[in-house]
């Protein structure tokens, strides 16, 4: 059955309350962390509770799981990547505030668009390359880079860690993105995400159980925030899914970008995690520029 195209304000609403929902798992990870649980447990829970929910929707409109082998070896790589991501935006939010670690993951767009370019795929737009510098003098705003007193090796120290773990998010989904088009553009994206999770999954089941390396949480809270994360992003990822052959000429990835900020209100208003109006403006810079990056016609 065809369903007619969403509305572009319609669709545009619903991706916001999407991208709010993808900052609610971060949220929801950081009050894990808070209580006992750690980044594994927290990718684990994630990973192989949204395979079975993502599988359920697969076998519902009875999309086949058979992957040639070649195809399948690919989706285990990019799977893999995914892998690190998870574990590195985890690990970014686990020591610095929510928010700024989504701000330096959003550079992915960027990172992907000098991967296609250095791998001789496609070259930047001249929008694109407007729009790098911006985002980083924003991003640099909303780090506060400079710290008190301009003491920029003060509060590198103070968030660095985070930054560079945020960083590693980043550089590996460019590159699984990158590899995802080049290699299973075909493939159906639920099918897709499917595989992705499941290579994610078993990866950090396997290496969280060898390593000893799982924590659950401690209390009540620690477990509720746990299921949440789950929730909240399967809930997100499966509400693309099923809306994105609906969504019409809405801008999808320009929209979705409208997470960082987002988090920005969730963090304040549960986690009590504040920021200074200049890094707010920052955070602003940095989305919009994005946004415009990607708004631009194909």
């Amino acid at each position: 059955m065809v369903h007619p195209p969403i509305s572009r304000w319609v669709g545009i609403a619903l991706l916001l309350v999407i991208a709010t929902v993808f900052g609610g798992n971060h949220i929801a990870a950081r009050v894990a962390f808070d209580h006992g649980s750690n980044v594994t447990t927290a990718v684990a829970f994630r990973s192989t509770g949204t395979a079975l929910i993502v599988l359920a929707l697969l076998l519902f409109n009875g999309i086949s799981l058979s992957v040639p082998g070649g195809t399948l070896a690919r989706s285990v790589l990019i799977g893999l990547l995914i892998a690190i991501q998870s574990y590195c935006l985890y690990s970014a939010v686990a020591v610095i505030p929510v928010a700024l670690a989504l701000l330096v993951f959003q550079t992915f767009p960027m990172l992907l668009a000098l991967t296609s370019w250095i791998a001789g795929s496609e070259r930047p737009t001249r929008r694109v390359l407007l729009a790098m510098p911006v985002a980083l003098i924003g991003l640099a705003l909303a780090l506060d880079v400079w710290g008190k007193s301009g003491d920029i090796a003060g509060r590198w120290a103070e968030v660095g860690a985070g930054v560079l773990w945020a960083l590693g998010a980043s550089v590996s989904f460019a590159l699984a993105l990158y590899l995802m088009t080049r290699w299973l553009g075909s493939m159906d994206g639920r099918l897709r995400s499917f595989l992705s999770m499941c290579v994610v999954a078993v990866v950090t089941l396997a290496g969280g159980t060898l390593a000893n390396a799982f924590a659950l949480p401690v209390d009540q809270t620690g477990w509720i925030a746990l299921v949440l994360l789950t929730i909240f992003y399967a809930i997100a990822i499966t509400s693309v899914f099923v809306l994105l052959p609906r969504l019409g000429a809405v801008n999808n990835a320009a929209v979705l970008n409208f997470e960082p900020i987002a988090v920005l209100g969730l963090a304040w208003m549960i986690l009590g995690q504040a920021v200074a109006l200049l890094q707010v403006v920052g955070a602003f810079i940095v989305v919009g520029a994005i946004a415009w990056m990607g708004s631009g016609k194909r």
